[in-house]
């Protein structure tokens, strides 16, 4: 097949004159694969010889490239599609190009430009802003849009939907925790969209993955392309205003704004199906199909084996092909579960016991021709009707006049321990798949129950733990006597923000009433509060902390927490959208003062009210062990100061008037996450630390002292684990990551 495809790219290439041809001369199109996108992503880069700034470069380009064919005194706003003929203005298709983002001076008739691959979203961060340079300012990336609509887009990640553009229904952990709804772009823009991600990815490698951008599986990729944008090149195809955009950027002699590279994706879609596979999309230059017409033959004698209680194994027979076999496709109840190249076989896993299953297997060969499907054969899973053993040890701790820690060790099972229900005074109270959990909302000096029961991925239960008996305290006991700021964050980029608050009182804090204000440059005016209870936790408990984060942040820590991210210390985001004026007031500058409030009553401030002098500009401050209660004046000898994008110490607090316990409960453990060998403790007394899969398997048992306070991780693989810290006092549990 080589042979004649390069004969079919020689003659291309004499008998076409499109300057996509001429530009693409020196790549080898023969490759397929990561080969193929290794040269072409060396080659945009190569041509990427003009970087524009961000202001006026893009704002300049954006006019030429995406001026509306009927009316180039208008540019076109991608996600839009009303010809402006309703009162909505914010889904209109074109708009005046002189009506450019101003700012706060400007009207809502603006356009700003959209970051299609969100700068939040890449890692590290895309810079390039105001009059600089950088991949944030590649106009590849970049497409005029209305200012509301494009806030609205906000950096949710992209999801699957239809017709015009709005959140999607498929959810993911995002900016508003765990059921974050994403963004559909639209049926007439998301072919532009995935080929713009496609560029990014090849433009800056890791530093723009699709996994990152999208909602989407890329189990059927070799890296970090996913199904979502595949499926859009498909379904979508290039549009003129796309081939005038690459037309427009190759063209530096003529194009003061030009960059000198062009989108691939876009010249040609089926480049994608090249390099990814998945559904054939247009191949515009007409080049790869012609060269193979004829499918592989049917894989036969496909063979069921080894069924076990969530894992089938699958063999077949070889098919051939005039070409080549370049791999299969398996089915399970007719959806594609798992792909192979040359192999003939494959293990199916995570499959449910005792369930029959419909498979069949198809081959394929470079030019992605497709087999028919084999004859389907059935496979069934074990039944499983053993029940896991009992959680064992099961111990209240850090007990508050409204909650307590429940910490149990992990059962064991003949198939895989799925989560554990908690119950408390005989009633289902939580569901988890950890080794602890608090249980709040109790009534102070009132006694209770609870004790734990293991479930297996069938759903068979175990017998109950052993009762654990606790009386709540009387509350009040605490070192202060009201709620106070203890961590204030102000980083890069501009919306990596956070602010902390502490509870010392001793008793558990009800959030209502409590609010939040800004006071923007000195203004002598408070903006808009935001309600501390305005989120899903309506309480602090003794000891603990909430963290307040703009929506507009990638840190995993700067996240709320979730089982897929259990770095995540935010208790409250607030999205960065028109809406909430762009995050406020988690939107501070270093010369904003930032204040809390409980019934319009000013507790507690950082910064000082009237004066617009920078005080914590890019700087992390976090407040004193040894201040225990709120201060109307803000006290620069309270703080200490670090340097900006200082993240570990968010989601937790050390007072140095706190009881002993406490003490413990503050220690430090460090690196978290490790990508090492040793991790190290801070701790005031001898511990043990038990390491536990989140599975609850123990791992080991070492001991820390105040002359060995560090732990061998050297044998643990990648992955999330959970530490059980116990003294002769008391034991607390901690996540570790290892990278």
């Amino acid at each position: 097949m080589v042979k004649k495809l390069l004969s079919l790219l020689f003659i291309t290439s004499i008998s076409l004159s499109f300057a996509q041809e001429a530009y693409y001369s020196d790549v080898d199109l023969t490759l397929a694969g990561t080969d193929l996108k290794d040269a072409l992503a060396t080659k945009i880069t190569a041509t990427h010889t003009n970087m524009l700034n961000y202001t006026p470069g893009v704002w300049e380009a954006s006019k030429i490239t995406d001026a509306n064919p009927a009316n180039t005194s208008e540019v076109v706003l991608i996600y839009g599609w009303e010809d402006g003929s309703d009162s909505d203005i914010t889904n209109d298709r074109e708009r005046d190009n002189t009506l450019q983002d101003c700012g706060t001076s400007c009207n809502n008739f603006v356009w700003n430009r959209e970051h299609v691959f969100s700068k939040s979203l890449a890692n590290p961060v895309l810079i390039g802003q105001g009059n600089s340079q950088g991949p944030g300012s590649d106009a590849h990336n970049l497409r005029p849009a209305d200012r509301t609509r494009n806030s609205e887009r906000n950096n949710y990640k992209f999801a699957l939907g239809s017709g015009n553009s709005s959140r999607s229904s498929a959810t993911y952990n995002g900016p508003d925790g765990p059921n974050t709804a994403g963004w559909y772009p639209g049926d007439e823009w998301k072919g532009d969209v995935a080929r713009m991600i496609m560029y990014m990815y090849l433009r800056y490698g890791e530093q723009c993955l699709p996994t990152a951008v999208g909602v989407g599986d890329n189990q059927f990729t070799q890296d970090d392309m996913i199904d979502l944008f595949l499926q859009w090149n498909v379904e979508d195809p290039v549009s003129d205003l796309e081939k005038t955009r690459n037309t427009y950027h190759e063209d530096t002699t003529n194009n003061t704004y030009a960059q000198g590279n062009r989108n691939p994706f876009i010249d040609n879609p089926y480049l994608a199906t090249r390099i990814w596979g998945g559904d054939s999309a247009e191949d515009l230059w007409n080049l790869y199909a012609p060269t193979d017409t004829q499918a592989p033959t049917v894989p036969t004698n496909v063979t069921v084996s080894n069924e076990n209680f969530t894992s089938l194994d699958v063999t077949w027979d070889a098919s051939t092909d005039n070409e080549a076999v370049t791999g299969y496709n398996i089915y399970v109840d007719g959806t594609l579960t798992a792909q192979t190249t040359a192999n003939t076989s494959t293990t199916l896993v995570d499959l449910n016991p005792n369930t029959t299953y419909s498979i069949t297997v198809l081959a394929k060969d470079l030019i992605n021709n497709f087999s028919n499907e084999s004859a389907p054969v059935n496979g069934t899973t074990l039944p499983d009707t053993t029940a896991p053993t009992a959680p064992t040890n099961a111990t209240a701790s850090t007990i508050s006049d409204s909650s307590f820690v429940l910490t149990w060790d992990a059962a064991t099972d003949d198939n895989e321990v799925e989560s554990y229900d908690v119950y408390l005074d005989g009633v289902l109270n939580s569901n988890v798949t950890t080794l602890t959990y608090t249980i709040i909302n109790l009534s102070p000096t009132t006694s209770y129950t609870a004790y734990v029961i293991a479930k297996d991925t069938s759903g068979n239960p175990s017998a109950q733990s052993n009762t654990v008996n606790v009386t709540t305290t009387a509350g009040g006991s605490g070192t202060a006597t009201e709620l106070f700021f203890s961590e204030y964050l102000e980083g890069e980029p501009g919306t990596r923000k956070a602010l902390e608050i502490v509870n010392l009182t001793g008793a558990t804090v009800d959030l209502a009433g409590y609010v939040v204000k800004l006071e923007r440059n000195g203004a002598g005016v408070w903006t808009t509060p935001l309600a501390l209870n305005s989120g899903t936790v309506q309480s602090i408990v003794p000891n603990d902390v909430f963290v307040i984060g703009n929506g507009d942040n990638s840190d995993p820590e700067l996240q709320p927490n979730s089982a897929s991210n259990p770095l995540g210390q935010v208790d409250l985001v607030q999205p960065n959208n028109n809406d909430t004026n762009f995050g406020q007031p988690v939107n501070f500058n270093g010369n904003d003062a930032v204040a809390l409030f409980k019934n319009d009553v000013l507790i507690d401030i950082i910064g000082v009210f009237g004066d617009d002098a920078y005080f914590a500009k890019d700087v992390t401050l976090r407040r004193k062990g040894d201040i225990s209660s709120p201060n109307t004046t803000y006290t620069e000898s309270e703080w200490d100061s670090f340097p900006k994008n200082t993240l570990d110490g968010i989601g937790s607090h050390t007072s140095t008037l706190s009881t002993e316990d406490n003490t413990f409960e503050s220690f430090k453990m460090f690196p978290n996450p490790t990508n090492g060998d040793t991790v190290y403790f801070s701790v005031t007394e001898d511990a043990t630390i038990q390491v536990y899969s989140t599975l609850g398997k123990l791992i080991s048992t070492q001991e820390v002292t105040l002359s060995n306070n560090k732990i061998d991780v050297s044998n643990l693989s990648k992955g999330v684990y959970l530490l059980k810290i116990n003294s002769e006092k008391r034991f607390i549990t901690k996540k570790l990551i290892k990278n």
